[in-house]
């Protein structure tokens, strides 16, 4: 599931600029990942989780202009059509649910596996 938040906040005076910087900053502490300067999109595992970020992102809203949510599945979002520019492939922008961060242990069982059969083959020599 993915929540897709488009806003267009006003930038006239210093106040509206430091809402909109506050509420930018609320978004990328949040997990969002910018696809255009105003559309962020976050990967939610569920509708719970996606209900309890939509009260959060009512307890932070600026109170000034346009703020649109809208929740779609993976399936969907996948069939996105790029018109122009880059798709965006990195871990956090996948439905990756698992990063291994440093040494993955299957690589070891793999490796254990493949000097087992070397040795069987040696064996029957």
């Amino acid at each position: 599931m993915r929540m897709i938040l488009m806003f267009d906040l006003p930038m006239d005076t210093p106040d509206e600029k430091r809402a909109y910087r506050k509420f930018r900053k609320y978004l990328l502490s949040e997990g969002f990942i910018m696809h255009q300067y105003s559309v962020y999109s976050k990967l939610l595992l569920n509708s719970t989780a996606n209900t309890a970020l939509v009260a959060r992102l009512k307890k932070h809203n600026p109170k000034m202009g346009n703020i649109s949510v809208l929740t779609v599945t993976e399936k969907q979002f996948a069939r996105m059509i790029l018109l122009h520019g880059e798709r965006d492939t990195s871990v956090a922008n996948s439905d990756k649910r698992v990063v291994f961060l440093g040494h993955d242990p299957l690589e070891d069982f793999n490796k254990d596996e493949e000097e087992e059969g070397a040795e069987d083959d040696e064996a029957k020599l």
